[in-house]
């Protein structure tokens, strides 16, 4: 068992005392209500990420499964993907115009653009902290019209940074990669702080923008940073590519929010599968809203099974020995 402050979380990733599904999640007056014949139900998105990324590509196939299929009773529109965080606002708006059913987005500049532009169209939202960004009440009463899933990413960032730790033996300096528009001041000064009890010197850098990534980079391991810790944020997520790039040039071990992205080419990850949250959570709270179920009435989930994987291929590039007792504890490891 690992433990992070008072919460512990086993090798295979299953977090205890965390919010789990209650029953009324399942449950409720309107949760069986089937969708109305004849009608074609219409999905707004507001997302950084492409049509054809992996989750998105597993929602869909998920939705069409338990009978809202694409080009059939749901249509979606296509111009709220792949945006950059200064055009959420104009879609947003665009389709709160276009009297879209559902408003699904992720991170919390699309959250907020959503909310500013309509108070009654449900908008089902994923990003790190819903309770601590000020976008829903509590999770168990979210009020207003916004519901959706909260990642841990505040707890989660400090794990990874634990395991990164054990993986970069003598570290004495690392570097904290964040979104400004995302990651709070007082969620980086803890992350600071529980690195100086390990005698680590944790540098921090900020970014808001796709091109910002890789100067920020190279910044880091020019200030003698050996290792880098890609903190919780869809626009670190959606830039994957340009980090993984970036710090194998630059031989960095870095840390990644997804396993997906280790899987991806990154060296190690650790949380929840974006995929399955999507597939599985996502869907399914997406339903209960076309089926007429209010935002404030459905509780904003979180992820209760969490995986580390690490990638030996990414490993032994960067030249990394990865110690044989975290591989031990690795839920997946790629050859």
């Amino acid at each position: 068992m690992v433990g992070t402050g008072d919460r512990m979380i086993s090798r295979r990733g299953v977090l205890r005392g965390v919010l789990l599904v209650s029953a009324g999640i399942f449950a409720g007056p309107l949760a069986a209500r089937a969708q109305e014949p004849g009608r074609v139900y219409r999905l707004g998105v507001l997302y950084a990420s492409q049509r054809d990324a992996p989750h998105q590509v597993a929602f869909f196939d998920e939705l069409g499964r338990v009978g809202f299929t694409l080009g059939q009773n749901v249509s979606v529109e296509a111009r709220g993907f792949g945006l950059r965080g200064e055009q959420f606002a104009d879609v947003a708006r665009e389709l709160v115009n276009a009297k879209v059913d559902v408003i699904l987005c992720g991170g919390d500049l699309a959250i907020r653009a959503a909310q500013q532009a309509t108070g009654t169209i449900p908008i089902l939202a994923i990003t790190d902290d819903m309770v601590g960004s000020g976008l829903v009440r509590s999770l168990a009463n979210p009020g207003g019209n916004t519901t959706g899933v909260s990642i841990l990413a505040g707890q989660l960032d400090g794990k990874r940074q634990e395991l990164l730790m054990e993986i970069v033996p003598g570290l004495r300096r690392m570097a904290a990669l964040a979104d400004s528009n995302t990651t709070a001041p007082r969620q980086l000064k803890a992350l600071q702080d529980a690195a100086r009890t390990r005698g680590v010197e944790l540098l921090l850098y900020t970014v808001a923008q796709p091109e910002e990534i890789a100067p920020a980079i190279d910044a880091a391991k020019k200030s003698g940073a050996t290792a880098l810790n890609a903190l919780a944020t869809p626009l670190l997520f959606n830039n994957g590519r340009v980090i993984f790039e970036r710090v194998a040039t630059l031989r960095l071990p870095a840390m990644y929010q997804w396993p997906e992205m280790a899987a991806a080419g990154g060296l190690v990850a650790y949380g929840p599968s974006i995929v399955q949250i999507y597939r599985d959570v996502m869907t399914r709270q997406v339903v209960k809203l076309l089926r007429g179920v209010k935002p404030a009435e459905l509780p904003v989930e979180q992820p209760t099974r969490f995986e580390l994987v690490i990638n030996l291929k990414t490993a032994k590039a960067l030249g990394l020995v990865i110690p044989q007792s975290l591989l031990l504890r690795a839920d997946r490891v790629i050859q």
